[in-house]
Parts: structure tokens; C-alpha cells; sequence
């Protein structure tokens, strides 16, 4: 459900800069239904990613029909990249609604995590074209429009840019999620009724989602360190 309130919010930050922001926690199974939704719901075809640039030629042909060509990158397993994901991003594309973009590039070794936004900022400004608008998704840690304390977020960043952008941050109740492991969401609150809704509280937009659901999220174990084992010391 989309209240008046929120749903004119969101047009308004499409009118005035052309994108809307999404911070999900990742590793949920709703997540890529909550981008269909939306850009279903707002007649959106581009869409921003922060998946690792280098996909994009495996992800490229993925959606376009192919064979997904396996990448060292699609194994990641912190919860960005996941099944539902691949299956949204291929039926968007099937019926001619998707402008794809990832922007999660290579760093230098001693950039800050303001810098790197920056730069996440910038790819998407690059791709950002569709006449439709585009929804970019990041980890909400990055999609507030204003400083916080953990540094300049790349939301703030394209405000500087776009006038008007606006994020939508999820608010998830309880479940789970994948992120290198399996986990839980011990909310601060009940999200009640049960329903999920888009509404404005204080000037925010928030998406709460009742319940949130593990990922299937493409991963490889990571082997244990191998530590050389103790011999008796025979030297005395």
C-alpha cells in the first residue's frame, strides 16, 4: 500500500531529479519484489544496482536471455546479489522496462568511506538517463540525503547534484536475512497491521516490510585458516 502523502513525495523526487533512492538491509528475499514494486508502481525503467561494475557484461547478457557465465564477483555472498534479484532483474527486461546500471567500482586502497560514496555517486549520476527516472539501491547506510556520522553517504552526495532526490529506507520487522551468514532482525519495534506500506513520518519516507525472510544468496564457504600445528619441543 502507497499512502497519497508518500506516493506524491516520490513523484516529486522523480520530477525535480530524475532518481529515487531505496536503502535496503541486504540478504532479504523481499528486497528485489519491494524494486519491482516500485518501479512498477512509478512507471520506472532505469535501475541502479550496487553490485561491482565488473558484472556488467555477465549480468548484461544474463538479462538480455543468456546462460549466467559464472564470475568470481556473483559469489560474494554479503547479501547484495541474490536469487530473486537475478529473476526480477530478467523479467524487467522481458517486457522492455530496464535500464541497468551497477556502480560499485574499484577503490584505491586509501579512499575513505565518504570518498568511495562519492565515487558510487558519480556512476550513478553517468547512468542515470532514463526519461522514466531511475531507482538506484544501496545498503541504507549509504542513501540518506544529509551527512552522517559515519561520513558524507552517496545520497548526500547526488542531493549536492539532483535537488530533491529523496530515499526511501525500509523498515523491517521481524525474520531474517543472509549477509556471509545467516542472521536475524531483532526490530525496535512491531510492525502492525500487517502490511506492507509506504508512508511519510517526520519528512521520511519509510517502506515498512512486516516480516523479512532469508535470502538465497550465491556464496562459497571460505575455508578455515590452517594454523601449523604444535610439536613437542625436543631440543632439551
Amino acid at each position: 500500500m502507497i499512502e497519497p502523502s508518500a506516493g506524491a513525495a516520490v513523484r516529486r523526487s522523480l520530477d525535480e531529479s530524475g532518481l529515487l533512492l531505496l536503502g535496503e538491509l541486504h540478504g532479504v528475499r523481499e528486497n528485489p519484489l519491494i524494486i519491482r514494486e516500485l518501479m512498477q508502481a512509478f512507471g520506472l525503467s532505469g535501475l541502479a544496482l550496487e553490485w561491482p561494475g565488473d558484472l556488467t557484461g555477465v549480468i548484461s547478457a544474463f538479462v538480455a536471455g543468456g546462460m549466467l557465465s559464472d564470475h568470481p564477483l556473483l559469489w560474494l555472498g554479503d547479501g547484495r546479489i541474490t536469487a530473486g534479484h537475478l529473476a526480477v532483474l530478467r523479467e524487467r527486461a522481458r517486457v522492455g522496462k530496464l535500464g541497468l546500471a551497477l556502480f560499485d567500482g574499484m577503490t584505491g586502497a586509501d579512499w575513505s568511506w565518504s570518498q568511495r560514496d562519492e565515487a558510487m555517486a558519480g556512476q550513478i549520476l553517468a547512468s542515470a538517463t532514463a526519461a522514466s527516472g531511475t531507482l538506484a539501491v544501496a545498503g541504507n547506510a549509504h542513501t540518506p540525503t544529509s551527512r552522517t556520522s559515519q561520513g558524507i553517504p552517496l545520497g548526500a552526495c547526488l542531493s549536492r547534484q539532483r535537488p530533491g532526490v529523496l530515499d526511501i529506507r525500509i523498515r523491517y520487522g521481524r525474520g531474517g536475512y543472509y549477509n556471509m551468514r545467516p542472521s536475524h532482525i531483532h526490530p525496535s519495534i512491531s510492525i502492525w497491521p500487517s502490511q506492507t506500506r509506504l508512508y511519510q513520518e517526520n519528512g521520511m519516507l519509510i517502506l515498512e516490510l512486516p516480516e523479512a525472510t532469508e535470502a538465497i544468496v550465491p556464496h562459497r564457504p571460505h575455508p578455515w585458516p590452517q594454523f601449523p600445528s604444535k610439536r613437542p619441543d625436543r631440543s632439551r
